[in-house]
């Protein structure tokens, strides 16, 4: 059989797949949801066959459906599963969640172009926007204050391969005259359910010289 059901297939190396990781622990779905990882550089034949036509993870198969897309997918679980929740009613911060979610893809565009340039230069206004957003709501550390969300599931999963690359690679410290980043990073590494999905440092900077520095 290869349609197994409640099984979210993922790659640990992934930082898409790690947003959903992130959520189905946050939410405790760790025995309702079975994790089945594959490795991206040599996925199975029967994967885009049987499983997921467009061969790429995260996916989640569920009552006979396919759900991919990592923000639509942790959207499902919200919707289909119990737990903690990690989108919120207050209108002020449905609106800037929605603002902040359709950053994702240029706050990451940005930064992995400016591998090839000034580093400091271009990828700094893609931090400082970050920086900026984080102190919309001051009462607590996260993107909506006290309560960690999509957002934060959204973006620590490239903003810690990023602060932990650059450091290496470019002797570039993200977090430098931006203290609400720095406090964020270090406030979602005290949660569980992210802390049980982190890669090792050296493979992933082993895996990011070979993809970007070649």
């Amino acid at each position: 059989m290869f349609l197994l059901r409640l099984r979210l297939y993922t790659c640990y190396t992934c930082p898409y797949a790690q947003r959903v990781w992130i959520a189905r622990n946050f939410k405790g779905l760790q025995d309702e949801i079975k994790l089945v990882p594959l490795i991206l550089q040599n996925r199975p034949a029967w994967y885009s066959e049987k499983v997921y036509p467009p061969n790429k993870v995260p996916s989640l198969e569920h009552k006979g459906k396919i759900i991919g897309e990592s923000l639509d997918l942790i959207k499902y679980l919200e919707s289909n599963f119990q737990g903690p929740s990690l989108l919120h009613e207050d209108p002020a911060k449905k609106e800037f969640t929605a603002e902040l979610l359709s950053y994702t893809d240029t706050f990451n565009r940005t930064v992995f172009t400016a591998f090839k340039g000034d580093m400091a230069k271009e990828a700094g206004p893609a931090f400082d926007h970050l920086e900026n957003a984080l102190h919309k709501f001051d009462d607590g550390p996260f993107f909506l204050g006290q309560e960690f969300s999509l957002v934060d599931i959204a973006y620590i999963t490239f903003v810690e391969r990023f602060y932990i690359f650059l450091s290496e690679v470019f002797k570039h410290d993200i977090t430098a005259g931006r203290p609400k980043l720095a406090a964020w990073i270090e406030e979602v590494n005290k949660i569980e359910a992210y802390k049980q999905t982190k890669t090792d440092p050296k493979e992933m900077i082993e895996t990011s010289k070979k993809k970007f520095m070649a």
